[in-house]
């Protein structure tokens, strides 16, 4: 990715990522000349991309909603100032990448987006960063996540389920043939395009076999195979029992995501990771009645605990799973040409989303070029530092005007999300708000009133953050406990988030 400025952090994270050629012309034109000369497995200066490493900044863009939010990333639309052409902007944080060892991540999912050609596969423009952020310009997908359709519609129709299903297969075939195991194929990972066809994203966890025909970092396919990797809820039991990864991982996956595209939940949901994974090693499932026999019959060999023994897995590859009747009707040459079904809009959606912008990176904690974040003494962060990672947490789902009439003149949004707020007797959507100020402030989303602040504290012992799993977190003060639920499992984020802000407060 292409270096720019001087500055000794920039410098040392691109020494690390060693992706970027020192010249990248004379890269480019050995390239040219020998494709495999300047591959990711060479040794020597650097590696020759189809999508070009650009000298861009954040401001060359009009940064737009947030599509999605990761451990160290955040998706948001973004439209090119110059161009008008439009892009799922992907911006990870550096110093959270170096910290939690995520570099190789970063490296695998830049290189090998760059050589995949399937059009159900998220595709990737051209990089860029800048001292605090990577940059990775993406497909823009304006369906959203296939997680989102079945939260707005509760279920899926078997009829939808079968397309998305087929398109799913067709990615998966295509993967596997070119000897990859993406190892996180979730519902969150599936996104729409504007016409509702599948195309699959996030390759940070990808892992290549032995005989991929693609160029790959030096050592990966030796690498232990078994490292835990993807989504609780989605892990197949041999993983869990260090079983090296196989094409039999992505199949478990697509079982448990055509099981949630049926049924609107996961088959092995449960309080906490822990319990989830119990269930999966006891393969506890168990199919609602409205199921056909062919879905059911499906899902139960997808999630065989043999993973050689699962439709696609087999000798005869993805013939059997193709010719399964569930799939009946479904003309796998022309999957990609057929319609697909109309995906749900939003209720509410905010149809000028993209001028919401004036402010944004202030949310995001990026830096313009000209504006120095504070660091002090023996290389410790500031507040102002720990502010802007504070930020950088943020996972906004609806962030426009409406929530603005719930905040006090200059005070701004840090995290913002719709839960579900969990109490013994019933459970009610909320709007939650955490504010620079500091504050926390519960919404009716439906009623758009204040349904009340908790109480904040910089003490944690009066304001703390407890995480049961990704999902599920509560918040205790000494009055009240309150409980709640994130669909898109940043339960993590919300604790680090408060937990920040009470240090900021403090410093």
């Amino acid at each position: 990715m292409a270096v720019g400025g001087d500055d000794d952090m920039e410098r040392d994270f691109a020494a690390r990522l060693r992706l970027a050629p020192s010249n990248p012309s004379s890269a480019s034109a050995s390239a040219s000349a020998s494709p495999t000369a300047a591959s990711p497995t060479a040794g020597g200066g650097g590696i020759a991309f189809r999508a070009p490493q650009e000298q861009f900044t954040a401001a060359d863009f009009e940064l737009g909603k947030i599509y999605g939010v990761g451990s160290y990333s955040k998706v948001v639309r973004a439209r090119k100032k110059d161009t008008g052409n439009v892009y799922a902007l992907k911006i990870m944080d550096k110093k959270f990448i170096t910290k939690e060892n995520k570099i190789s991540y970063v490296k695998m999912e830049r290189i090998v987006l760059d050589q995949l050609d399937h059009p159900g596969v998220i595709r990737l423009f051209f990089t860029f960063q800048d001292t605090y952020s990577l940059y990775m310009a993406l497909e823009s997908c304006e369906g959203g996540e296939l997680f989102d359709q079945i939260v707005r519609k509760g279920r899926l129709s078997e009829d939808e389920a079968r397309f998305y299903a087929a398109e799913i297969v067709d990615i998966l075939e295509y993967l596997h043939s070119v000897g990859l195991i993406h190892r996180d194929v979730k519902p969150e990972n599936l996104l729409l395009t504007s016409d509702g066809h599948i195309k699959i994203a996030d390759f940070g966890s990808v892992k290549p076999t032995v005989d991929t025909p693609i160029k790959v970092l030096p050592n990966s396919t030796n690498e232990r195979a078994c490292t835990f990797v993807g989504t609780a809820a989605y892990v197949p039991p041999e993983v869990l029992n260090s079983a090296p990864a196989t094409f039999g991982n992505d199949l478990w996956a697509l079982g448990c995501t055509l099981f949630q595209m049926l049924s609107g939940s996961s088959p092995f949901k449960d309080a906490s990771e822990w319990l989830i994974f119990q269930r999966i090693i006891a393969r506890d499932l168990r199919f609602p009645e409205f199921f056909s026999d062919e879905a059911r019959d499906l899902i139960d060999k997808l999630l065989d605990v043999d993973p050689t023994k699962r439709p696609g897995a087999g000798p005869d590859g993805y013939a059997s799973l193709k010719k399964h009747p569930f799939f009946r009707g479904i003309d796998w040459k022309n999957i990609r040409k057929t319609r697909a079904p109309k995906p749900t809009v939003e209720a509410n959606a905010n149809e000028d989303e993209d001028n919401q912008d004036s402010d944004w990176l202030s949310h995001m904690g990026s830096a313009h070029a000209n504006q120095n974040v504070p660091v002090g003494n023996n290389g410790a962060a500031s507040s102002s530092e720990v502010r802007s990672h504070v930020s950088k947490l943020a996972s906004i789902d609806s962030f426009d005007s409406r929530w603005q009439d719930f905040l006090e003149p200059g005070e701004s949004v840090v995290l913002i999300s719709k839960l579900k707020k969990i109490n013994k007797l019933s459970n009610k959507k909320v709007q939650l708000i955490l504010t620079n100020k500091p504050q926390l402030i519960c919404v009716d989303p439906a009623k758009m009133v204040t349904k009340g602040n908790i109480s904040w504290s910089d003490d944690p012992s009066e304001l703390n953050v407890q995480v049961a799993n990704s999902s599920h977190f509560r918040i205790s003060t000494p009055k009240k406990v309150f409980v709640f639920e994130d669909a898109k499992q940043r339960a993590w984020q919300w604790k680090n988030a408060i937990e920040d802000l009470q240090h900021c407060q403090k410093n």
